[in-house]
């Protein structure tokens, strides 16, 4: 790998005291090496085939599909089931029993049997059962406010309105893309070796990438039926423009903290990749011209990013300034100078909001894919915490003296304060989810989950500088088991990684909604839409190419709106 376009030494990464607040992780955006533009960049680098193997879907829209993706070693096929759903029973909660289309990612080529078993589970969802054969299963609902308007044009011979998809992003959202084991299906671990698959979330990606161009195909299908002679289908600019939404909750939030060395991959290759770009000694006319091509076309988006939520609506327009103060600022000629790249966020991080300053950051790593793309392949970890072995020879005087020093933003809260401990997480015992409850106000305190990290290294390191000065690890946990996983957590831990998340996370102050976007990010979501501070919804593969067109037309910029094509 090229390094630098002129040596100089790698500037050092960001401080994980400041990366790691649950605000600025919370002000995250998607990044080159997002996991859905390193699937789209394997799709078209390994010239992935795809194809529609069935398609028995009446003339209202219901029935099954089956597509195929052919890479250079093996088939992927995904199983779609669209079924009726009174509007009455549509819902994007965990809760819901019932969607308007559910699917799996098959690993091969299914036979009839293997259609005709998962006919019969597929769309029970948590209620039936997947096989071996199976690597995800997930549903999806038709966007109410723009299924019906986009058919009713169609049908009549137009094409929907620019303005009308662009409000809303995606003809459908899934509800829950479970994958890695989940209800039978096979696990991560049988697939984390193969090509294509070693970076996280890729066949749940894959699955949603595929379901995407099922959308586009169902709605010409009815529309055709519906107008008959007088239909038209869907513009393929239109088409290409149009994503797949999502309605995530806090079912994925305690992900984060469960899987610190997963986490600490994620923002390693981030925080790596942003420090490569930063010691660039100077920057060539090609890397110049691709960032001012991406600043417009994402100043484009910025702009036709909307909300209902409030506090949301000032982020966007606070976004909205910083970023028009930015583009202004960046006329100075700074990109000709030396070690331009860090120059650019040495301003950005003095004069704009820590929002503005991530998107940027972001940004910075567009025009660089040979110093960056790379890192793609580093961002997997295969262990877990339960594996990890507790070293009890540590000494604790030691290593309470080593938590002084690198926990203290866990130490210095006070959480015997009403307000620092007022919510507690659980597992809710009807979908097997997690959740958040108000400590002095619901019941359930007493069924809370190990995720205060913060107050359970407090009261570890409170208790460890009341051992001896010879006691050991292992003899302090003989008579304090309870602190066994902190133990764990804080004694394997390297203090200069970006494992932890150093926020309170049971403080009446804490949004779910930051652990959720810091997430989406990396899966490569766009368009944040809270609906409380505890859901959300994003849109994927929004201006990416259909995979019916891939390996003829493809954009490395395609996250950002083509503003070329917009009159």
């Amino acid at each position: 790998m090229r390094l630098l376009e002129t040596e100089k030494k790698l500037m050092p990464l960001r401080d994980p005291n400041v990366v790691m607040s649950l605000n600025r992780l919370g002000s995250f955006h998607q990044c080159r090496i997002s996991f859905m533009r390193q699937l789209l960049r394997r799709i078209k680098d390994e010239r992935w085939g795809f194809s529609c193997e069935l398609w028995e879907i009446s003339k209202k829209g219901y029935g099954k599909a089956v597509y195929r993706f052919e890479t250079p070693n093996r088939s992927y096929s995904l199983i779609a089931f669209s079924r009726y759903l009174p509007d009455n029973k549509r819902s994007d909660r965990v809760i819901a029993d019932a969607w308007d289309l559910t699917f799996c990612l098959f690993d091969g080529i299914p036979d009839g049997k293997d259609i005709k078993r998962l006919e019969k589970n597929v769309p029970l969802q948590e209620s039936g059962r997947v096989s071996e054969k199976e690597l995800v299963l997930g549903r999806a609902n038709r966007s109410v406010r723009l299924w019906k308007y986009v058919v009713k044009e169609l049908s009549s011979g137009r094409q929907p309105s620019v303005e009308k998809l662009d409000s809303v992003g995606y003809l459908m959202r899934t509800t829950a893309v479970y994958g890695s084991g989940k209800f039978g299906a096979l696990d991560y671990s049988n697939i984390n070796s193969r090509q294509g698959m070693a970076s996280p979330f890729q066949a749940e990606l894959l699955s949603v990438y595929m379901i995407r161009q099922m959308t586009v195909d169902l709605v010409n299908h009815i529309a055709k039926h519906q107008g008959r002679g007088k239909a038209v289908g869907l513009d393929e600019s239109l088409s290409r423009s149009l994503g797949i939404g999502n309605s995530t909750g806090l079912g994925m939030a305690p992900f984060l903290v469960n899987h610190p060395d997963l986490l600490n991959k994620w923002i390693l290759a981030r925080e790596t990749a942003i420090a490569r770009v930063r010691s660039v000694f100077y920057a060539t006319s090609a890397t110049k011209n691709d960032f001012l091509k991406v600043i417009e076309r994402c100043g484009f988006d910025i702009q036709v990013w909307t909300s209902d939520d409030p506090e949301q609506k000032r982020n966007i327009s606070t976004l909205n300034e910083d970023y028009k103060k930015f583009s202004n600022w960046l006329n100075n000629k700074i990109l000709d100078q030396e070690c331009p790249w860090d120059k650019l966020i040495v301003w950005v991080e003095k004069n704009l909001s820590i929002d503005c300053q991530e998107l940027i950051l972001s940004l910075i790593l567009e025009p660089h894919s040979y110093l960056v793309d790379d890192l793609g392949l580093e961002m997997s970890f295969q262990s877990s915490l339960d594996e990890i072995k507790i070293d009890g020879s540590l000494n604790c005087q030691s290593l309470a003296r080593k938590i002084a020093l690198n926990y203290q933003w866990a130490l210095s809260v006070d959480y015997s304060k009403k307000e620092e401990h007022s919510k507690f997480w659980y597992i809710s015992e009807e979908k097997l989810e997690p959740r958040l409850g108000e400590r002095f106000s619901e019941e359930g305190a007493e069924l809370e989950q190990p995720l205060a990290i913060g107050k359970d290294i407090k009261a570890f390191y409170e208790a460890l500088i009341r051992m001896s000065v010879r006691s050991s690890l292992a003899e302090f946990l003989l008579s304090n088991s309870n602190h066994r996983h902190t133990a764990r957590r804080v004694g394997e831990g390297n203090y200069n990684e970006y494992r932890e998340i150093q926020d309170n996370l049971i403080s009446e102050r804490m949004r779910p909604i930051d652990l959720l976007r810091c997430k989406l990010s990396f899966f490569g979501a766009t368009r944040f839409d809270p609906r409380s501070d505890r859901w959300l919804r994003i849109c994927m593969y929004r201006n990416a190419s259909l995979p019916s067109e891939i390996n003829q037309r493809y954009d490395d910029y395609w996250i950002y709106s083509d503003t070329t094509n917009l009159n």
